[in-house]
């Protein structure tokens, strides 16, 4: 390993390290003693490393041989992943330490998970995607279980692990083929072993199939999503809270790298699938979600509709497909981290709540939230002029641009249909039948995301704060 390296995978380098001493700290502490210091401390170095990140680098760098790869397309992904799991966990300090949850393994796990995304979008080769994606699925299994005197929490764990097992066991035998028939695991040599062939060899082809099928399990696309809402719902709230976000920004950038960096040659190949996946997750999210009334499941089939959108950007093929999709990403985590916390805090009693019935005329006693949760659910409904409007119309247009006009159609109808159960919600907020309402409380980080981030939703409509420069240059980074 020479300097150069070294120095390209310092981030991934420094968090690891600090995860592990704070693991002996956490231990030699006693138990449990620093969980919220931990958590504070860990949300700050989330914070940091971002900035240091963003701020830091400029350019393409290549280490260890091809393995890793630091260019815009990683360090937005970075910076954004980064950022969403520091705002998770603060959000979800106060309800870790009021309901019995407070180990201090919890924040070490997020940030053992938050090494493996980063590896993720980084990876040049495909032992490195599958190192940095075991980090993380293996660090998820466990926080998905945490609880372990609860059985719903016991259920999400196994359910997402034994599914995610079959999706990794898919994924390198993908891995396999694809090794076999081009020689190599390096995307840059898949490439060329593509581009020296005049049709895509049936095994090559096979390959892919299998990787598009283990990476459509990351990100929860139909019909390889089975295991979102149950995962969604038995999950603690905060870890649900933090699969909603982080993970699902690093998952789609690693399905981005794989298909540009390692199978650019093979666009049309892969462009069918990638469609038929984006067609099949956005109605069955818009279609299912109708008739949940558990607001964590409702969260769990809008995922599955939004990476449908998201995937619309991929599908295009092009560098404004990906400025598209990066774009999406950014503004969906910024929608899920306001709604989960308001999520987060919703309670009766001192019992947590997943009922949307239980928001029925909760704006007559906290009209700030509510008119915060209006914003939000408005702008995930894709109504114009909120911020969401503006993020599916990026990817719709990116993909009649490509030529998948069909496609496009068919993604408004479903955000048609879907418009309906996030419209629901906001009609109980302001018009439901009088009954037992929430406390109301949130602790004050949970207030001030939730209306950050539902200010962002009105507010970013006039420039994107930027966010749309870097994400040009992020996708021409990527798609050369």
């Amino acid at each position: 390993m020479t300097s150069a390296d070294f120095s390209t995978v310092l981030p991934e380098a420094l968090l690891a390290l600090y995860a592990m001493v704070m693991l002996l700290v956490g231990v030699c502490a006693g138990k449990d003693k620093l969980t919220g210091t931990i958590t504070w401390i860990t949300a700050a170095v989330f914070v940091l490393l971002a900035a240091m990140i963003g701020l830091g680098g400029s350019g393409s760098r290549v280490a260890f041989a091809g393995l890793f790869l630091d260019d815009g397309f990683a360090r937005f992904a970075k910076v954004t992943l980064l950022l969403s799991a520091a705002a998770v966990l603060v959000m979800s300090h106060d309800y870790v330490m009021k309901r019995d949850m407070g180990r201090f393994e919890y924040p070490i796990l997020v940030t053992l998970a938050v090494v493996g995304m980063m590896v993720m979008v980084s990876a040049g080769d495909l032992m490195t995607l599958y190192m940095g994606l075991e980090l993380q699925s293996l660090a998820l299994y466990v926080v998905a279980a945490i609880r372990r005197d609860s059985v719903k929490s016991t259920e999400a764990g196994l359910k997402y692990f034994v599914l995610g097992a079959l999706s990794s066991g898919m994924l390198l035998y993908g891995a396999s083929l694809t090794y076999g028939f081009s020689g190599t695991t390096t995307f840059a040599g898949i490439t060329q072993a593509i581009g020296a062939t005049e049709h895509l060899p049936l095994g090559l082809l096979i390959g892919l199939v299998f990787l598009i099928v283990g990476l459509a399990f990351k990100v929860s696309a139909v019909p390889f999503h089975m295991w979102t809402p149950d995962v969604y719902e038995g999950a603690p709230t905060p870890v649900t809270a933090f699969f909603a976000t982080a993970p699902k920004v690093a998952a789609m950038a690693l399905f981005a790298r794989v298909m540009f960096d390692g199978f650019g040659m093979a666009a049309a190949d892969w462009g069918q699938i990638v469609a038929l996946l984006a067609v099949l997750s956005m109605f069955l999210g818009s279609i299912a979600a109708i008739g949940q009334t558990n607001i964590k499941r409702l969260m769990a089939y809008s995922s599955i509709a939004h990476m449908g959108y998201a995937m619309l950007g991929l599908l295009a093929g092009t560098a404004l497909g990906v400025q598209a999709m990066l774009i999406y990403m950014a503004i969906y985590v910024t929608m899920n981290v306001g709604t989960f916390a308001f999520i987060l805090s919703m309670s009766r009693d001192g019992q947590p709540v997943t009922d949307i019935g239980a928001l029925n005329q909760y704006a007559k006693r906290e009209p700030t939230q509510a008119l915060a949760l209006l914003f939000l659910f408005f702008s995930l409904a894709g109504v114009p002029p909120f911020l969401g409007f503006f993020a599916k119309y990026g990817v719709l247009r990116a993909a009649v641009d490509a030529g998948y006009g069909t496609v496009a159609v068919l993604g408004v109808v479903a955000s048609v249909i879907g418009a309906y159960y996030y419209l629901r919600i906001v009609y109980y907020l302001y018009f439901g039948t009088e009954g037992e309402t929430l406390d109301g409380k949130m602790a004050a980080p949970q207030w001030l995301l939730l209306v950050g981030s539902a200010a962002v939703m009105l507010l970013g409509v006039f420039n994107l704060f930027g966010i749309d420069t870097v994400a040009a240059a992020a996708a021409e980074a990527l798609v050369r």
